[in-house]
Protein backbone atom coordinates (compact mmCIF):
# COMPACT_ATOMS: atom_id res chain seq x y z
CA UNK A 1 0.00 0.00 0.00
CA UNK A 2 1.39 3.61 -1.10
CA UNK A 3 -0.06 7.06 -1.24
CA UNK A 4 1.11 9.97 -3.54
CA UNK A 5 1.22 13.09 -1.65
CA UNK A 6 0.98 16.38 -2.35
CA UNK A 7 2.90 18.63 -0.56
CA UNK A 8 1.52 21.26 2.00
CA UNK A 9 4.96 23.40 2.15
CA UNK A 10 5.29 26.93 0.51
CA UNK A 11 8.91 26.88 -0.76
CA UNK A 12 9.18 26.26 -4.55
CA UNK A 13 9.40 22.65 -5.89
CA UNK A 14 12.29 22.35 -6.85
CA UNK A 15 13.46 24.00 -3.52
CA UNK A 16 12.51 20.82 -1.52
CA UNK A 17 13.86 18.21 -0.44
CA UNK A 18 11.37 14.71 -1.60
CA UNK A 19 11.36 12.29 1.06
CA UNK A 20 9.29 8.92 0.97
CA UNK A 21 8.60 8.06 4.39
CA UNK A 22 7.96 3.56 4.74
CA UNK A 23 6.35 2.61 7.73
CA UNK A 24 4.05 -0.33 8.28
CA UNK A 25 1.86 1.67 10.87
CA UNK A 26 -0.26 3.67 9.03
CA UNK A 27 -0.47 6.23 12.03
CA UNK A 28 3.58 6.48 12.71
CA UNK A 29 3.19 6.83 8.51
CA UNK A 30 0.85 9.83 9.08
CA UNK A 31 2.47 11.45 11.96
CA UNK A 32 6.01 11.40 10.42
CA UNK A 33 4.69 12.81 7.20
CA UNK A 34 2.67 15.68 9.23
CA UNK A 35 5.84 16.73 10.88
CA UNK A 36 8.08 16.36 8.17
CA UNK A 37 5.37 18.69 6.22
CA UNK A 38 5.65 21.31 8.88
CA UNK A 39 8.49 22.35 7.40
CA UNK A 40 8.72 24.64 3.87
CA UNK A 41 11.37 23.00 2.56
CA UNK A 42 10.58 19.11 2.79
CA UNK A 43 8.05 17.96 0.73
CA UNK A 44 6.62 13.60 1.54
CA UNK A 45 6.21 12.84 -2.62
CA UNK A 46 5.03 9.18 -1.40
CA UNK A 47 4.91 6.54 1.32
CA UNK A 48 4.69 2.91 1.42
CA UNK A 49 3.76 0.52 4.13
CA UNK A 50 6.82 -2.39 3.46
CA UNK A 51 9.99 -2.56 1.65
CA UNK A 52 8.82 -4.35 -1.61
CA UNK A 53 6.56 -1.41 -1.92
CA UNK A 54 8.82 1.38 -1.18
CA UNK A 55 11.18 -0.45 -4.14
CA UNK A 56 8.63 -0.31 -6.55
CA UNK A 57 7.46 3.35 -5.63
CA UNK A 58 11.29 4.32 -5.86
CA UNK A 59 11.36 3.27 -9.40
CA UNK A 60 8.10 5.42 -9.92
CA UNK A 61 9.51 8.42 -8.04
CA UNK A 62 12.93 9.45 -9.78
CA UNK A 63 13.19 12.54 -7.73
CA UNK A 64 12.83 11.08 -4.08
CA UNK A 65 16.23 12.32 -2.39
CA UNK A 66 15.82 10.71 1.03
CA UNK A 67 14.25 7.66 2.53
CA UNK A 68 13.35 7.05 5.78
CA UNK A 69 13.25 3.58 6.14
CA UNK A 70 11.31 1.12 9.27
CA UNK A 71 13.48 -2.04 9.94
CA UNK A 72 10.50 -4.32 10.87
CA UNK A 73 8.08 -4.52 8.20
CA UNK A 74 5.93 -7.30 6.37
CA UNK A 75 6.40 -8.79 3.00
CA UNK A 76 9.77 -7.11 3.01
CA UNK A 77 11.58 -5.75 5.76
CA UNK A 78 13.99 -2.63 5.60
CA UNK A 79 17.33 -3.89 5.88
CA UNK A 80 16.02 -6.65 2.99
CA UNK A 81 15.19 -3.20 0.99
CA UNK A 82 18.07 -1.26 1.39
CA UNK A 83 20.27 -2.73 -0.52
CA UNK A 84 17.83 -2.81 -3.46
CA UNK A 85 17.07 0.49 -3.15
CA UNK A 86 20.80 1.39 -3.12
CA UNK A 87 21.47 -0.45 -6.69
CA UNK A 88 18.77 1.31 -7.79
CA UNK A 89 19.69 4.48 -6.65
CA UNK A 90 23.26 4.88 -5.92
CA UNK A 91 23.04 8.59 -4.34
CA UNK A 92 19.92 7.89 -2.51
CA UNK A 93 20.29 8.75 1.08
CA UNK A 94 18.29 6.01 3.26
CA UNK A 95 17.66 7.21 6.93
CA UNK A 96 16.59 3.57 8.81
CA UNK A 97 13.43 3.97 11.72
CA UNK A 98 13.52 2.07 14.28
CA UNK A 99 12.38 1.26 18.12
CA UNK A 100 14.86 1.49 20.90
CA UNK A 101 15.85 -2.47 21.01
CA UNK A 102 19.39 -3.76 20.87
CA UNK A 103 18.20 -5.86 17.70
CA UNK A 104 17.22 -2.84 16.28
CA UNK A 105 20.18 -0.86 17.34
CA UNK A 106 22.22 -3.17 16.05
CA UNK A 107 20.57 -3.38 12.38
CA UNK A 108 20.61 0.08 12.33
CA UNK A 109 24.33 -0.10 12.81
CA UNK A 110 24.78 -2.71 10.62
CA UNK A 111 22.65 -0.95 7.64
CA UNK A 112 24.85 1.93 8.16
CA UNK A 113 27.56 -0.39 6.32
CA UNK A 114 25.60 -1.50 3.96
CA UNK A 115 24.51 1.96 2.63
CA UNK A 116 21.66 3.63 4.81
CA UNK A 117 23.66 6.91 6.14
CA UNK A 118 21.88 7.48 8.94
CA UNK A 119 19.19 6.30 12.12
CA UNK A 120 16.39 7.70 13.56
CA UNK A 121 15.64 6.05 17.12
CA UNK A 122 11.65 5.93 16.96
CA UNK A 123 9.54 5.52 20.09
CA UNK A 124 7.91 2.85 20.78
CA UNK A 125 4.06 3.64 20.72
CA UNK A 126 1.96 5.71 18.24
CA UNK A 127 1.50 8.41 21.57
CA UNK A 128 4.82 8.50 22.42
CA UNK A 129 5.27 9.35 18.77
CA UNK A 130 3.01 12.04 18.98
CA UNK A 131 4.35 13.48 21.92
CA UNK A 132 8.03 14.05 21.28
CA UNK A 133 9.06 16.81 20.68
CA UNK A 134 12.74 15.63 20.33
CA UNK A 135 11.75 13.11 17.60
CA UNK A 136 9.70 15.72 15.65
CA UNK A 137 13.26 17.55 15.55
CA UNK A 138 15.75 14.94 14.95
CA UNK A 139 13.49 13.23 11.37
CA UNK A 140 13.50 17.40 10.26
CA UNK A 141 16.97 17.96 11.02
CA UNK A 142 18.48 14.63 9.50
CA UNK A 143 17.03 14.65 6.49
CA UNK A 144 17.78 17.82 5.83
CA UNK A 145 21.29 17.45 6.64
CA UNK A 146 21.63 14.23 4.64
CA UNK A 147 20.00 15.76 1.72
CA UNK A 148 22.02 18.67 1.58
CA UNK A 149 25.58 16.33 1.93
CA UNK A 150 23.80 14.83 -1.17
CA UNK A 151 23.06 18.22 -2.89
CA UNK A 152 26.72 19.74 -2.35
CA UNK A 153 28.37 16.82 -4.11
CA UNK A 154 26.31 16.97 -6.97
CA UNK A 155 26.74 21.01 -7.10
CA UNK A 156 22.72 21.42 -6.22
CA UNK A 157 21.52 24.19 -4.14
CA UNK A 158 21.40 23.67 -0.69
CA UNK A 159 17.81 24.04 1.58
CA UNK A 160 17.88 26.42 4.03
CA UNK A 161 19.33 25.36 7.22
CA UNK A 162 16.34 24.71 10.34
CA UNK A 163 15.51 27.55 12.94
CA UNK A 164 14.48 24.93 15.31
CA UNK A 165 16.95 23.81 17.89
CA UNK A 166 18.54 20.37 17.90
CA UNK A 167 17.11 16.67 18.92
CA UNK A 168 18.08 16.40 22.05
CA UNK A 169 19.60 12.80 21.93
CA UNK A 170 18.32 10.94 25.06
CA UNK A 171 14.94 9.02 24.11
CA UNK A 172 15.79 6.29 26.93
CA UNK A 173 16.10 7.46 30.49
CA UNK A 174 17.37 4.92 32.77
CA UNK A 175 17.34 5.23 36.70
CA UNK A 176 20.44 3.80 38.14
CA UNK A 177 23.34 4.23 36.42
CA UNK A 178 24.76 1.86 34.17
CA UNK A 179 27.33 -0.61 34.74
CA UNK A 180 27.16 -2.28 32.08
CA UNK A 181 25.88 -2.16 29.10
CA UNK A 182 21.52 15.81 20.34
CA UNK A 183 20.94 21.29 17.01
CA UNK A 184 20.38 24.86 16.70
CA UNK A 185 21.96 26.20 13.29
CA UNK A 186 25.54 26.64 13.69
CA UNK A 187 26.44 30.02 15.59
CA UNK A 188 28.03 32.78 14.92
CA UNK A 189 31.32 32.49 16.58
CA UNK A 190 34.22 35.34 16.33
CA UNK A 191 37.94 34.14 16.07
CA UNK A 192 39.74 33.76 19.09
CA UNK A 193 42.83 36.18 19.29
CA UNK A 194 46.29 34.59 18.92
CA UNK A 195 49.39 35.66 18.41
CA UNK A 196 50.39 35.44 14.80
CA UNK A 197 53.68 33.55 15.33
CA UNK A 198 51.62 30.59 17.10
CA UNK A 199 49.11 30.84 13.90
CA UNK A 200 49.35 29.81 10.35
CA UNK A 201 46.22 31.38 8.01
CA UNK A 202 44.69 28.41 5.57
CA UNK A 203 41.84 28.69 3.01
CA UNK A 204 39.15 25.56 4.16
CA UNK A 205 39.16 23.40 1.53
CA UNK A 206 35.19 24.30 1.25
CA UNK A 207 35.01 27.64 2.55
CA UNK A 208 36.37 31.14 1.04
CA UNK A 209 36.71 32.31 4.69
CA UNK A 210 40.26 31.65 6.03
CA UNK A 211 40.62 29.57 8.96
CA UNK A 212 43.32 30.55 11.66
CA UNK A 213 45.19 27.53 12.72
CA UNK A 214 47.57 27.28 15.97
CA UNK A 215 50.71 25.34 16.15
CA UNK A 216 50.17 22.18 18.01
CA UNK A 217 51.44 21.70 21.54
CA UNK A 218 54.63 20.28 22.29
CA UNK A 219 53.69 18.33 24.75
CA UNK A 220 52.96 14.53 23.84
CA UNK A 221 49.15 14.10 24.95
CA UNK A 222 48.31 11.44 27.29
CA UNK A 223 44.56 10.94 25.92
CA UNK A 224 42.50 11.28 22.93
CA UNK A 225 39.21 12.42 22.85
CA UNK A 226 36.74 12.79 20.55
CA UNK A 227 33.32 14.34 19.82
CA UNK A 228 30.53 13.43 17.49
CA UNK A 229 27.54 13.86 16.50
CA UNK A 230 25.24 13.56 13.04
CA UNK A 231 27.15 11.85 10.87
CA UNK A 232 29.63 10.65 13.69
CA UNK A 233 29.40 6.95 13.46
CA UNK A 234 31.03 6.58 9.73
CA UNK A 235 33.35 9.61 10.84
CA UNK A 236 34.46 7.44 13.52
CA UNK A 237 35.30 4.63 11.37
CA UNK A 238 37.10 6.36 8.86
CA UNK A 239 38.92 8.08 11.00
CA UNK A 240 40.43 5.02 13.44
CA UNK A 241 41.11 3.61 9.79
CA UNK A 242 43.95 6.09 9.71
CA UNK A 243 45.73 4.08 12.41
CA UNK A 244 48.66 1.93 11.53
CA UNK A 245 48.80 0.89 15.41
CA UNK A 246 46.85 1.31 18.18
CA UNK A 247 47.44 4.17 20.11
CA UNK A 248 49.29 4.37 23.49
CA UNK A 249 46.64 6.73 25.31
CA UNK A 250 43.83 5.59 26.09
CA UNK A 251 40.86 6.65 23.65
CA UNK A 252 36.89 8.74 25.32
CA UNK A 253 34.32 9.16 22.68
CA UNK A 254 31.15 11.42 23.16
CA UNK A 255 29.43 10.67 20.04
CA UNK A 256 25.39 12.24 20.40
CA UNK A 257 23.36 9.23 20.69
CA UNK A 258 20.54 7.17 22.52
CA UNK A 259 21.04 4.85 25.10
CA UNK A 260 21.48 1.06 23.31
CA UNK A 261 23.16 2.86 20.61
CA UNK A 262 25.92 3.61 22.40
CA UNK A 263 27.05 -0.08 23.39
CA UNK A 264 26.47 -1.43 20.00
CA UNK A 265 28.88 1.60 18.10
CA UNK A 266 31.43 0.21 20.76
CA UNK A 267 31.30 -3.00 19.39
CA UNK A 268 31.13 -1.85 16.11
CA UNK A 269 34.55 0.25 17.09
CA UNK A 270 36.36 -2.80 18.22
CA UNK A 271 35.54 -4.79 15.68
CA UNK A 272 36.53 -2.36 12.90
CA UNK A 273 40.26 -1.63 14.89
CA UNK A 274 40.75 -4.77 17.08
CA UNK A 275 40.86 -2.75 19.71
CA UNK A 276 39.64 -3.05 23.07
CA UNK A 277 36.36 -0.75 23.04
CA UNK A 278 33.04 -0.69 25.18
CA UNK A 279 30.55 1.51 26.50
CA UNK A 280 32.09 3.01 29.54
CA UNK A 281 30.79 1.89 33.43
CA UNK A 282 30.84 3.83 36.25
CA UNK A 283 34.42 3.25 37.85
CA UNK A 284 36.23 1.92 34.92
CA UNK A 285 40.08 2.63 34.96
CA UNK A 286 41.32 4.04 31.94
CA UNK A 287 43.68 1.72 29.83
CA UNK A 288 46.00 2.53 27.51
CA UNK A 289 44.50 1.99 24.25
CA UNK A 290 41.19 1.04 25.25
CA UNK A 291 38.47 2.76 23.57
CA UNK A 292 35.76 4.06 26.45
CA UNK A 293 31.86 5.35 24.63
CA UNK A 294 30.09 7.39 26.48
CA UNK A 295 26.50 5.51 27.04
CA UNK A 296 23.43 7.27 25.96
CA UNK A 297 21.77 10.17 28.38
CA UNK A 298 24.48 9.65 30.21
CA UNK A 299 27.15 12.44 30.99
CA UNK A 300 31.14 11.04 31.16
CA UNK A 301 33.61 12.69 33.03
CA UNK A 302 36.83 11.41 34.94
CA UNK A 303 38.59 11.27 38.58
CA UNK A 304 41.68 10.91 39.63
CA UNK A 305 42.25 8.73 42.52
CA UNK A 306 45.11 6.19 43.67
CA UNK A 307 47.15 7.28 40.92
CA UNK A 308 44.26 5.91 38.51
CA UNK A 309 41.90 7.46 36.21
CA UNK A 310 38.32 6.57 36.30
CA UNK A 311 35.24 6.72 34.59
CA UNK A 312 32.33 8.57 36.63
CA UNK A 313 28.62 9.33 35.02
CA UNK A 314 25.83 11.33 35.73
CA UNK A 315 22.80 12.43 34.36
CA UNK A 316 22.95 15.94 35.27
CA UNK A 317 21.74 18.70 32.77
CA UNK A 318 22.10 18.89 29.53
CA UNK A 319 24.29 21.11 27.90
CA UNK A 320 23.97 22.02 24.22
CA UNK A 321 20.87 20.51 24.25
CA UNK A 322 23.02 16.85 24.52
CA UNK A 323 23.36 14.33 26.86
CA UNK A 324 25.78 12.84 26.88
CA UNK A 325 27.81 16.10 25.83
CA UNK A 326 31.30 16.78 24.75
CA UNK A 327 31.91 20.02 27.00
CA UNK A 328 31.57 18.05 30.20
CA UNK A 329 33.79 15.50 29.09
CA UNK A 330 36.21 17.86 27.64
CA UNK A 331 35.89 20.07 31.57
CA UNK A 332 37.04 17.07 33.52
CA UNK A 333 40.00 15.81 31.40
CA UNK A 334 41.65 19.19 31.92
CA UNK A 335 41.77 18.88 35.39
CA UNK A 336 43.39 15.66 35.14
CA UNK A 337 45.79 16.02 32.28
CA UNK A 338 46.06 19.95 31.68
CA UNK A 339 48.07 20.19 28.46
CA UNK A 340 48.36 16.54 27.43
CA UNK A 341 44.93 16.57 25.78
CA UNK A 342 44.40 15.99 22.28
CA UNK A 343 40.85 16.55 21.38
CA UNK A 344 39.36 16.11 17.97
CA UNK A 345 35.59 17.38 16.68
CA UNK A 346 34.22 15.43 14.00
CA UNK A 347 30.90 16.33 12.08
CA UNK A 348 27.65 17.12 13.96
CA UNK A 349 24.91 19.62 14.17
CA UNK A 350 25.40 22.42 16.76
CA UNK A 351 28.40 23.84 18.88
CA UNK A 352 28.82 21.22 21.35
CA UNK A 353 32.81 21.14 22.65
CA UNK A 354 33.45 24.54 21.42
CA UNK A 355 33.26 26.01 24.95
CA UNK A 356 35.64 22.59 25.97
CA UNK A 357 37.99 23.31 22.86
CA UNK A 358 38.30 26.79 23.86
CA UNK A 359 39.67 25.31 27.92
CA UNK A 360 41.72 22.84 26.35
CA UNK A 361 43.70 25.43 24.37
CA UNK A 362 43.44 28.07 26.85
CA UNK A 363 45.09 25.05 28.62
CA UNK A 364 48.19 24.29 26.45
CA UNK A 365 46.11 21.37 24.77
CA UNK A 366 45.93 20.58 21.16
CA UNK A 367 42.72 20.57 19.13
CA UNK A 368 42.10 18.82 15.28
CA UNK A 369 38.74 19.19 13.75
CA UNK A 370 37.40 17.46 10.57
CA UNK A 371 36.80 19.56 8.02
CA UNK A 372 33.91 20.99 6.21
CA UNK A 373 33.95 19.28 2.95
CA UNK A 374 33.83 15.77 4.82
CA UNK A 375 31.15 16.60 7.24
CA UNK A 376 27.60 15.93 6.83
CA UNK A 377 26.83 18.41 8.94
CA UNK A 378 30.20 21.18 9.79
CA UNK A 379 28.52 22.54 12.88
CA UNK A 380 30.42 21.52 15.93
CA UNK A 381 33.90 20.90 13.78
CA UNK A 382 33.31 24.44 12.25
CA UNK A 383 32.59 26.12 15.35
CA UNK A 384 35.79 25.60 16.98
CA UNK A 385 37.53 25.25 13.43
CA UNK A 386 36.41 29.38 12.87
CA UNK A 387 36.69 29.75 16.57
CA UNK A 388 40.93 29.70 15.89
CA UNK A 389 41.09 26.81 18.54
CA UNK A 390 42.80 24.28 15.80
CA UNK A 391 45.90 22.81 15.30
CA UNK A 392 44.59 21.05 12.00
CA UNK A 393 41.65 20.86 10.10
CA UNK A 394 41.68 18.41 7.89
CA UNK A 395 38.90 15.82 5.87
CA UNK A 396 38.06 12.95 7.47
CA UNK A 397 40.23 10.16 5.49
CA UNK A 398 43.39 11.89 6.62
CA UNK A 399 42.59 13.24 10.42
CA UNK A 400 43.38 9.71 11.80
CA UNK A 401 47.16 10.04 10.46
CA UNK A 402 47.61 13.37 11.86
CA UNK A 403 45.97 12.58 15.07
CA UNK A 404 48.48 9.30 15.55
CA UNK A 405 51.20 11.74 14.88
CA UNK A 406 50.68 14.12 17.41
CA UNK A 407 50.11 11.44 19.89
CA UNK A 408 53.23 10.27 18.78
CA UNK A 409 54.77 13.84 19.70
CA UNK A 410 55.64 14.40 15.32
CA UNK A 411 54.37 18.19 16.11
Amino acid sequence: MSHRLSSQTTAPAGDTVKVMVVDDSAIIRGFICRYLSEDSSIEVVTTANNGEVAVRMLKDNPQIEVVLLDIEMPVMDGLTALPKMIELRPDLQVIMASTLTKRNAEVSLRAMQHGAVDYVPKPETARSVNASIDFRREIVEKVKAWANRSRKKKGVPEVKDSSTKPAATNFARPTARPTGFAAPSRPAVKPAVVSSRQTTEVKSTSSASAIQLRKAARTKPQILAIGSSTGGPQALMKFFKGFKKKPSVPIVITQHMPATFTAILATHIGEATGWPSAEAKEGDTLMPGHVYVAPGDWHMQFVRGDGKVKVTLNQGPQENFCRPAVDPMYRSLIEIYGDRILGVILTGMGHDGLKGSRDIVKNGGTVFAQDEASSVVWGMPGAVSTAGLCSKVTPIDELGEQAEKQLDGGY
